[in-house]
């Protein structure tokens, strides 16, 4: 059996796993529901304590179809989207400073670390007493959480570059620009990204956080509101799509993942 042979057979066998993956999905869920409503149901629960699937999935269509759903879902989107772009620029930029600078990352990387130590729920209150509570201080939140998994990963990235591919840049006489375009970013872009999928979704966390310190709009006041109300099913609902939120941003950075990265895949892979 020669070599071309053998990865065909390893190939097809990784295709035939992840078809058999995407079948597990619907099951698992199918599963996940099924034990659910028998656990509401025969567990005698009421409905403001622990509400069935199909309650759930009631108050969903009525909160979505008066347009309650869908505005906070914008609001709290808006909030992800501002605070993962800014946490990320600002990650990035002093990730680069950092990986540069050993003199720089010594005096600032004691501070770095230490203010990861102070729970986001203790600075969020602070956030909204200094900026309000609109839009700008969940954005902050947001880029506060997104900050440090980005920046550690930006860092790790531009270190793993080899030293003998720089060595080879600066025989080529190679410009700053150059080595950074064609070396730094597609070295510690595979390394980014996994810190860019944390991001997205502890983004989403960041923007709940700061809405339930204070906010009058946006799921995480929707989850206040259904709260105080004993609403359960509301704050079901709420919670859900959240996750599914999260669970699309987190597979918009796959994809990205997969188109930027297309270059390590060998050809017979793209086959």
């Amino acid at each position: 059996m020669d070599l071309t042979h053998t990865r065909k057979i390893v190939l097809e066998s990784r295709r035939r796993l992840a078809r058999r993956g995407l079948y597990l999905v619907p099951i698992s869920l199918g599963l996940a529901l099924l034990i659910w409503h028998l656990i509401a149901t025969l567990g005698g629960f009421p409905a403001w304590r622990l509400p069935g699937p199909a309650l759930v999935w009631t108050r969903f269509l009525r909160a979505l179809l008066d347009g309650r759903l869908l505005y906070h879902i914008a609001v709290t989107l808006s909030e992800v989207l501002a605070g993962l772009a800014l946490g990320v620029i600002a990650a990035t930029t002093l990730g680069y400073i950092l990986a540069k600078s050993q003199t720089i990352e010594r005096f600032l990387s004691p501070y770095i670390v230490a203010s990861q130590s102070i729970p986001i729920v203790a600075i969020a209150p602070l956030l909204v007493i200094w900026f309000g509570p609109g839009l700008v201080s969940k954005v902050l939140i947001c880029a506060l959480i997104v900050f440090f998994p980005v920046l550690i990963n930006t860092i790790v990235g531009l270190k793993s570059v080899p030293e003998e591919l720089r060595d080879l840049m600066r025989s080529l006489q190679a410009t700053s620009w150059q080595t950074f375009r064609y070396l730094e970013v597609p070295s510690a872009l595979p390394v980014f990204l996994g810190g860019l999928r944390i991001g997205a979704t502890l983004a989403v966390i960041g923007a709940v956080v700061g809405e339930f310190v204070g906010a009058d709009r946006g799921l995480g006041f929707l989850i206040n509101i259904g709260r105080g109300q004993f609403d359960t099913a509301l704050v079901f609902v709420a919670v859900f799509t959240l996750v599914g939120m999260a669970l699309t941003l987190y597979g918009i950075v796959v994809m990205i993942e997969a188109r930027l990265l297309s270059w390590q895949q060998r050809p017979e892979e793209l086959n």
